[in-house]
This record gives C-alpha cells, structure tokens and sequence, in this order.
C-alpha cells in the first residue's frame, strides 16, 4: 500500500469511528490537504454506504465523483453483520483485490486516503482472515479509535496488545468524546489510556475529537 493511506478502526462496532474519519478528514482539509475517505466493507445497505455519506456530511463536500461509482466504498451486504456472515447471506465472496485497487485509485488521487474499517479488529472477514490480518498484511499505519465507555479500557488494551503482537504500525489513538456520560470514567479512562500509548507506543499520536 502506498505510505499516505490510514486504516481507522475502533475498540467495538460503536466507537464512532465513522464520526471520527469525518472529523480527521475536515481537519487534514483545513490544513489545506486533499483528502478522501473510502469504506473497508459495508454492511447492512445496498447501493451506497451510509457511512461515506457521514463522512461527506463532516467533510462538507457532498457525494464525491468516487462516491457515485462506488470506488470510496467497493463491497457492499445488505445485511448488518459482520463481513462474513453479511457475505454468506448475500451469496457471494468477498474480493478483497477490490478493496486495494480502489485504495490505490484514491491515494493516486488524494493526498491522503482514509479508510474506515467495520467494526473492531477482531472483525471476521472470512473463517480465516480478520480485519486486523488486512491491515497487517498491505503494512497500513492504524489509527484507533476509543471512547470513555465503562469497560473501554479493557477493549482498548486488548486491541493495543493484539497491534503490537502484529507488528502493526499505530499512528495514532483517538479518544471520542461522544460517550463521555460519566465525567469521573471518562476522564480515568482517557488519562488511562493516553499514559499507555506514551508508554508502549512512543511515536503515536493520542488525541481526542469532542462531541458534536
């Protein structure tokens, strides 16, 4: 994969990840970058990704040229499981040579390319592959998404310890806002999980994205 494409995903299916894309993407476009944002594997719609047309609206660009002819979102299951059940209830196989051509198409494009996984790490692709086997295997930087829900800290860890067990390279962790209902949890976990990342991931980034 070329060096300017960035996987996003999340400790869970609800971290807000797709929030969370949207609000990089707008940031890297104020510093005056082209950006663009492209689905791992959709599931649960049927001609277009929910979670590109979230990003547009953060972005505030509208539907993109990319968007229109399903680049930015290649492989699509109507219904909302993970990958590989999505794709045994549909009949058909997921090509994931898919996926990578229109990540190439796009960082040819953009300055930077943004792809929004389904899920957590541990997200089943197929019996054999997990959504973490993708990223480790193309050697794309991760950026991990997080939040102050109870029990975060333990998802957090986890998914850090399975990164490093990969030889993942991790960017960045974003810390969302968006859940904080209990002042005291989230300001433990957020204080929690910043000192782990300085401690075990010295070169990544830990930053928050508050609520909308």
């Amino acid at each position: 994969m070329n060096n300017n494409i960035y996987f996003i995903s999340g400790i869970d299916t609800d971290a807000g990840k797709s929030y969370v894309t949207g609000h990089i993407a707008r940031r890297l476009m104020e510093e005056g970058k082209s950006v663009i944002t492209q689905k791992f594997i959709q599931t649960g719609n049927t001609d277009f990704s929910e979670d590109i047309e979230l990003h547009r609206r953060i972005m505030g660009t509208g539907l993109l040229p990319e968007d229109i002819d399903r680049t930015t979102a290649p492989i699509i299951f109507t219904y909302p499981a993970s990958a590989q059940l999505a794709a045994r209830i549909d009949g058909r196989e997921i090509d994931l040579g898919l996926v990578d051509r229109s990540a190439s198409l796009l960082s040819d494009r953009y300055d930077v390319v943004l792809i929004e996984g389904a899920g957590g790490l541990m997200v089943p692709v197929t019996d054999d592959i997990f959504t973490i086997d993708y990223i480790a295997s193309r050697h794309i930087p991760l950026i991990l998404v997080t939040n102050g829900v109870l029990g975060s800290i333990n998802h957090t860890i986890l998914s850090l310890e399975a990164v490093k067990a990969r030889g993942i390279e991790l960017a960045a962790v974003i810390y969302n806002e968006h859940f904080d209902s209990d002042a005291v949890i989230a300001a433990d976990t957020r204080g929690f999980i910043s000192r782990y990342v300085a401690r075990h991931f010295p070169t990544a980034r830990f930053a928050t994205v508050p609520t909308i």
